[in-house]
């Protein structure tokens, strides 16, 4: 997965896009992956929250939720 490509798209689509990796959470064995959408690209449903232990889910979670959305998310489908 094209992961500058795909937050770019998100972006122009009125998306913004937190993405973060916790040191604490990853040394608990935890879930250290949170991805955190929000804008008006995502109309009055509001934000999208994610986490999962690996990059890879926690995107796959964040595109899934986001694809279930009205609006054209389409395009989505080249980065499952």
């Amino acid at each position: 997965m094209d992961i500058e490509q795909l937050m770019e798209r998100l972006g122009r689509s009125g998306v913004s896009v937190i993405l973060k990796v916790d040191d604490e959470r990853m040394a608990e064995g935890g879930e250290p992956w949170t991805l955190v959408m929000s804008g008006p690209g995502l109309g009055e449903q509001g934000l999208i929250r994610a986490e999962s232990r690996s990059l890879s889910d926690c995107l796959e979670q964040a595109i899934s939720r986001l694809r279930s959305r009205p609006g054209d998310w389409e395009w989505l489908a080249a980065f499952a």
